[in-house]
């Protein structure tokens, strides 16, 4: 009689009957989806979405869990809710019956992430690493090849391994839109904590024995936090479809590390990029950074970095892609005043291996101190500093096991560091495992 009633147009009188027999069962699945229709015919989608979920509740099969799921993001829709709707798309994505559905609800999330207003993203992961701490592989001092008489690192110096736990979360409020442009405010929060393995107390409790009065290293050590504010404008550029962008941003921000405020920052960017071709993108971007209230004045600097990168997708949708990326970091610390440049070479694989998406890079990067400033025997370098990098990482994402379109994903990343100053050289190797969108 309900189903009757809304196929002759009669919303009223089915709402009546599906109120009498939730009356009589709370958990019929079939009379909730019946008044979540009414609801919807009546133009009151808010009390339909309500009723959708209820019926997403008690649904006995995927099939109707999928089903009133899509119906719930529906009228979310239409009640002026996107990011509600984008909630239950992505519950939607547990239930879809094949790829093709799949693939319909990354289009539709892909929608509604432009009409929405606010963007929210989540991620994190943990990781096992043999160096948590970025420290030396020696415990003593050497400088160009020539050790330090009596020169035992400090233990918090060293290579410690140990379990790297990370959550980055940020929150956007789109503030005007239009075909062209986008002006954005968006906060983000990113937390990085550290436990040290056994093997790394121990070997710190070494160190300590053999130095007393040293502090031993604890997990906070090594906790770091970063809050920033920021407000950005990207807009189109060049000719109507030619796929150039560009995008300007201030950020206000601060960074902590072990417990204690490290620094405040004042920061502006701006990037462009131009589409060559359907193949061929190039980018280029740069900031200018002004910390603020350092703690010390190893962290009272000017930042200026300078970068570009180019990518091209080849036969079969591979994408090879190079990155350049030049530093300045100018402080009134001799230690903290140096020069970077990083080379990183991307190769991302658009079919999967086996049940993995693949992709791989090979970083190389090379830093100079004209100036450095032993922070063992308090001397100048005769040479100043020269640090020499390589790493490689590998990104492996199963994006068929996921929940949610949410899905693990994989990253091996080894490395070395060598320094002429033998505090700043080492090696890592470790294995990150997280989560991240499929959309």
């Amino acid at each position: 009689m309900a189903a009757h009633a809304l196929n002759s147009g009669n919303p009223q009188l089915a709402l009546r009957i599906t109120n009498a027999l939730l009356q009589a069962d709370r958990k019929n699945h079939s009379a909730w989806h019946l008044q979540a229709a009414a609801h919807a015919q009546t133009g009151n989608p808010g009390q339909g979405r309500k009723s959708a979920a209820r019926a997403f509740r008690f649904a006995q099969d995927d099939g109707s869990k999928y089903q009133m799921a899509q119906l719930a993001s529906r009228l979310a829709f239409q009640g002026g809710s996107p990011t509600l709707s984008q909630y239950w798309l992505r519950r939607t994505a547990i239930y879809a019956p094949d790829d093709k559905a799949e693939k319909l609800i990354a289009k539709d999330y892909e929608t509604l992430r432009r009409i929405n207003p606010w963007a929210f993203r989540l991620s994190g992961g943990v990781k096992p690493s043999s160096n948590v701490n970025n420290g030396s592989d020696t415990s003593i001092s050497i400088i160009d090849g020539v050790p330090e008489t009596g020169s035992l690192l400090n233990p918090r110096s060293i290579a410690l391994s140990g379990l790297v736990s990370t959550i980055d979360t940020s929150l956007g409020r789109r503030l005007r839109q239009s075909s062209t442009s986008e002006t954005r405010l968006s906060g983000r929060l990113h937390l990085q904590r550290v436990a040290l393995s056994p093997s790394a107390k121990s070997e710190a409790a070494a160190i300590v024995a053999a130095r007393p009065g040293l502090p031993m290293p604890r997990n906070s050590d090594f906790a770091s936090t970063y809050a920033e504010l920021s407000l950005s404008h990207a807009f189109a550029t060049g000719a109507p479809g030619s796929g150039g962008s560009a995008r300007l941003a201030l950020t206000a921000a601060t960074s902590w590390y072990g417990g204690e405020k490290s620094y405040d920052l004042i920061k502006s960017s701006a990037s462009r990029s131009w589409q060559l071709s359907q193949s061929n993108r190039i980018s280029i971007f740069g900031s200018a950074e002004d910390r603020l209230n350092p703690r010390s004045a190893g962290y009272d600097a000017n930042v200026y970095s300078l970068g570009a990168s180019f990518s091209r997708t080849l036969f079969g949708g591979n994408v090879l892609n190079f990155t350049l990326g030049l530093r300045d970091n100018r402080s009134k610390f001799v230690n903290t005043t140096y020069k970077t440049a990083t080379f990183r070479i991307g190769y991302d694989f658009e079919k999967p291996f086996g049940p993995a998406k693949v992709s791989s890079g090979l970083i190389l990067g090379q830093s100079e101190y004209s100036a450095f400033l032993n922070p063992i025997e308090g001397a100048l370098l005769p040479k100043g500093r020269q640090d020499q990098s390589l790493y490689a990482d590998l990104n492996l994402f199963f994006e068929d096991y996921d929940y949610a379109g949410f899905a693990p994903m994989m990253r091996v990343r080894a490395g070395k560091r060598m320094s002429n100053l033998s505090l700043y050289a080492g090696t890592e190797f470790s294995v990150s495992l997280g989560i991240e969108s499929k959309f």
